[in-house]
């Protein structure tokens, strides 16, 4: 059987009181009846129980990680693997373990997000993948559960967010596209329920504008951030509108997606269409030619959000971290 406090108690000649305190750190107990429990604990091979503990410190050591939409079918997300990476990086030295919530709409709405993560004792949640319209944005903003978002812009005394500077991003990779002589530029943009596609969008307008080449609304199609979606919107914008010569896209997935559109269309990447991404998946540098695209430090947005959420459990004042990116200049486009 396990061995328990009691069991403690009684090989100490304490009480079971002392034998809490005294392993749980609390300053009423002697440094030397402290360190005597502690060497019987170890002696009986003593495993706390973190549940236990949990309900007397009301400190459990757990965090959630609430994703939406995470399985679908057909369906790759490596920005998701690299983020949680991240995370559990972020929380090994302080020892705290992670829950992973999956929700949708429907999930939402029957569960209050300050129940889903009460009901599971978290200290506090990392939250990634949530639509603008879902219902906990709402909660979320009025929350008292330290909370850091990923890619969602949103600052209160109990909530902070992580992000690269998708304007930024967005205007330097339309720039490398003007430099590079293309002036007919379309975008192929993720869903319009998504904070970084309006951003990814202002950063395409700030370059075209810059440069003095007018803004055309019809160059710019929303789509999910998948192959399927870049395949789809490819062929209908080089469709209706030929002229175009280079497409820049919200993500790596839907540029793979155009890539293959291109293919079956009989265009060639760069020779008929130059192509660039944006996140710098690992597929990105594999296939051929290789993906120009901005990259985002994936794994560091998620250690960096797991770090800031233990601090404010901490109570120190959240903020929006900034993950630095980078233009990665490949083959998928070409001077004209």
């Amino acid at each position: 059987m396990a061995v328990t406090i009691k069991d403690i108690a009684k090989y100490a000649g304490v009480s079971v009181t002392t034998v809490s305190r005294a392993l749980n750190g609390y300053p009423d107990v002697s440094e030397e009846t402290r360190e005597r429990i502690k060497k019987i604990a170890e002696q009986l091979n003593y495993t706390p129980n973190s549940i236990a503990r949990g309900l007397v410190t009301n400190k459990t050591h757990t965090v959630g990680l609430i994703v939406s939409e995470l399985i679908k079918p057909g369906a790759y997300h490596p920005f998701f693997l690299e983020v949680l990476a991240g995370i559990k990086a972020g929380l090994k030295k302080d020892k705290y373990d992670l829950i992973l919530f999956t929700v949708d709409p429907e999930s939402q709405d029957a569960t209050s997000y300050e129940k889903l993560c009460n009901d599971r004792k978290v200290e506090g949640a990392i939250v990634e993948g949530l639509r603008l319209s879902d219902p906990y944005i709402e909660e979320i903003k009025r929350t008292q559960i330290p909370t850091v978002l990923i890619d969602i812009p949103i600052l209160t005394d109990k909530v902070g967010y992580v992000s690269s500077d998708n304007v930024q991003a967005a205007f330097e990779a339309t720039s490398y596209l003007i430099k590079l002589g293309h002036r007919n530029i379309g975008f192929i943009n993720g869903h319009n329920d998504a904070a970084v596609s309006f951003e990814r969008l202002e950063g395409y307008k700030k370059a075209l504008e810059k440069n003095n080449i007018p803004y055309k609304e019809e160059y710019v199609v929303f789509d999910d951030f998948t192959q399927e979606g870049g395949y789809n919107s490819f062929k209908t914008l080089v469709f209706e509108h030929p002229e175009i010569t280079a497409v820049f896209h919200a993500s790596d997935l839907m540029a793979i997606g155009s890539f293959k559109a291109a293919k079956d269309l009989g265009m060639k990447v760069p020779d008929d269409i130059s192509i660039v991404g944006f996140d710098d998946i690992e597929l990105a540098s594999l296939i051929t030619p290789g993906l120009t695209t901005i990259r985002q430090d994936t794994f560091k947005m998620g250690y960096n959000a797991a770090k800031h959420l233990l601090s404010i459990i901490k109570g120190e004042k959240p903020q929006h971290i900034l993950i630095p990116h980078k233009l990665v200049i490949r083959d998928s486009a070409r001077k004209i």
